[in-house]
This record gives C-alpha cells, structure tokens and sequence, in this order.
C-alpha cells in the first residue's frame, strides 16, 4: 500500500561530498567535488540544502552544519564496479552491477569503427578519448569540409559522436547513435551511445542542448519497472528516461538545462496526484565538473537552491523529496573525468521528520528501496529503505 502520494528525487549531477572508500582503485584519493568547490568560490550560498541538512554531511564553505535540520540527512555509497551516470542512476534505483561497462584507454577497435563506418556510409574523425569541447575545437574545421563525424570516449563507457548540425542534420545524428548502439553488444556494451550536436564557426563552436544518451538496456528490473508494474506513474525529467533506455518510465520530458529542469519538475507536479518525479539535473557534470571550472560549478548549485523552494512548494504532506547525486566530478583535480565518491542524502517534506541522521549507508540502492516502499511498489530492488526513519509518526 502506498504511503506517500508523491515521490521526488532529484539528482544533482556529480555533487560528490567525499572520496569513496575505493577511490585508490579508481585514482581518485584527493576527489571531493562539493567540498573542493565550496572552497575555490571562497564559500557558497545554499540556504535551502542547508536548512536540509547538507551542512551536516561534510564541511562546506559557506554551509555551516544547522543546528536544527528540516530534513533528514545522510550519506550514500555505491557498490557498482564503476563511476559514471548509467550505473550511478541503475543503483540508486536498485540494480547493483558487478561488473564495470568497458572502457577504451586508446579508441575504440578495428572490428567495432569499422563496422559503425560501413553502416553509416561515412568514415569517422578522431577515435580517441578527449574532452567534448577540445575535440570538437581541433577537428571541427575538418568535420564541417569532409562530413565525417567526430567520435571520441572518456574515461567513462561512452561512446560520442559529434556533429555540426548543418553537416549532419540532429535526426541524422540520432541515427547514427542508434546504429551505434546496435553495434555495441557483448563485450561492447558500452554504457552509453551520446550524440554530441554543436553550432557555430571554426574558433567559435557551440555544443547545443539537442544532446541525447542511448543507453544501454538494464540487465534487471529497477525500481521504475516495478512501479510502472504497479501502475504508478513514472514522470523522467532530463536525462533520466535515456538513461534507462526508457524502461519503467511512463512520461519523459527532456530539458534545456537545470533551471529547465527544476521547472519542469514542478509542472510534473502540478499534473501530477500520484506517482514518481526522478528528476536528474546535468549541468553541474556537463557544463562544469568535465570542463574543470569550479566558480561555474558554485555558481549553478546557488542557482539550483534557489529554485528550490519552488519545488518545496508543491510538497504535499504526504509527499517526499529526496536530493542525492550519481558520483563526483571535482572540478578542481587535473582530471577531467568522472571521480569515485560518496554522495549526499537528503529526505525533505512536510511528513518529513527533520534532523534525523541517516548515517553511512551501504549502497545508493537504499534511495529506490525507500521509493518503492513509499510508492507501494512490490520489490525494493538491491537496497534498505529508510521511510520508517523519515516519515512522522
């Protein structure tokens, strides 16, 4: 039976509060995305993830701990092999993976560029792992006078294609992705297919914000599959229905960029009596932590808090919000590349008791347990839920 009306996470994108228990396996023993980041801006302003507790969890420039919490708070750790958004955002709704996606160091091989060549009757430029923007200042001269598109990996399981979009129209794009995502099975699998669309003139290339992910298939079921089983609604806000493939999502709405986000959020809401609002919120990965830029990273999380009282807002008293992340990015290492930590946790609402720590949990998982049980879900997935702790007697 359900026991909250409405359910709300929000996923802020790579705000990672600490290096993981494992971060020596992953090279990331210094990664501290949201303390580092506080500390560069000489302090942020974030009253309202304050008033939740956020203070509490790490120390923040500018974040003091409250004495008084409104929510409850504590700290997640994943248990995945991994660090990027698909296998963050798959535990966070239940589905533990064992084993890390592929990666590829030096390209991506003969057997696999050969044949997304040979489907896509164009030949590819780049084939390495390079950051999004600087590939595309290097070789978009070259893309825009011979066609062929731009690919290129991270550190991450991704495989991205770029592309102006009056070189190669944005449907195009996609279809090219979805060629590559066919292609990119068995020991291929990787965890992401990206179309990457940018504008512009040579010196002065723009990424737009018509990106899409083609994920690949989770292997089980997640929380959203057990919802949409039980008939409840499952509202995708951002990226979250592509990083699913669209499995257990009833209705997706793609944005613009995180204020976009967080508006579409509360238009979820207001449509919404019912059901499950996962809303994820990219810009701080995208746009700051892989373009290593700290003040820009501060300056969207202030932005984000303050639209969050609109959120708080629409709370009903039987609702419940949850704000955590996926894995860090921090923005003041030499990487550019995703980090290995711990990530926040933080339970708000008007049924919400405050000032309830929730320690260390074991894995991100407990998040989609606690979304199930609140939501009357059968099946909590890999993880514990913590409703019990949170909700008001």
């Amino acid at each position: 039976m359900s026991r909250c009306a409405r359910v709300v996470v929000l996923v802020l994108d790579s705000c990672g509060i600490g290096p993981a228990p494992d971060a020596a396996r992953y090279g990331d023993e210094g990664s501290s995305t949201l303390p580092h980041t506080a500390a560069a801006c000489g302090g942020l302003r974030l009253p309202v993830l304050g008033r939740f507790g956020l203070g509490r969890l790490a120390e923040i420039a500018g974040v003091p701990p409250a004495e008084h919490p409104e929510g409850a708070f504590g700290i997640l750790t994943e248990v995945s092999a991994g660090k990027d958004s698909t296998t963050g955002h798959w535990e966070l709704m239940g589905l533990v993976l064992d084993r890390p996606f592929p990666t590829y160091p030096h390209g991506f091989p003969p057997e696999v560029i050969n044949e997304f060549e040979s489907r896509i009757g164009r030949r590819v430029l780049g084939n390495r792992p390079a950051s999004g923007t600087v590939i595309i200042a290097e070789l978009g001269d070259e893309h825009m006078r011979t066609g062929r598109p731009i690919v290129y990996t991270s550190a991450d399981s991704v495989f991205q294609i770029a592309a102006h979009e009056s070189v190669i129209p944005i449907d195009e794009l996609y279809r090219m992705c979805e060629t590559a995502r066919a292609i990119l099975t068995g020991p291929h699998a990787v965890s992401r297919v990206i179309a990457r669309p940018f504008v512009g003139e040579p010196g002065r290339f723009v990424r737009t914000d018509r990106r899409r992910d083609f994920s690949v298939p989770p292997p089980r079921d997640t929380v959203l599959d057990l919802l949409a089983a039980a008939g409840v609604a499952v509202v995708g806000v951002g990226k979250i229905p592509d990083l699913f493939a669209g499995r257990g999502v009833t209705a997706a709405v793609h944005t613009h960029d995180d204020m976009d986000g967080l508006a579409q959020t509360v238009r979820a809401l207001d449509g919404l009596d019912r059901g499950f609002v996962f809303t994820n919120l990219v810009d701080l990965d995208t746009q700051y932590g892989h373009r290593n830029d700290p003040k820009g990273y501060g300056a969207d999380l202030e932005r984000i808090d303050a639209r969050l009282d609109e959120v708080c807002r629409r709370l009903g008293p039987t609702d419940l919000l949850v704000i955590t992340a996926d894995h860090g990015n921090d923005p003041t290492t030499s990487s550019t590349d995703h980090s290995r930590e711990v990530v926040p946790l933080l339970a708000a609402g008007p049924g919400i008791r405050g000032g309830v720590d929730l320690g260390v949990r074991r894995t991100f998982a407990d998040v989609g347990a606690t979304v199930a049980e609140a939501l009357g879900a059968s099946g909590t997935g890999a993880g514990t839920s913590f409703l019990d702790q949170v909700l008001r007697a």
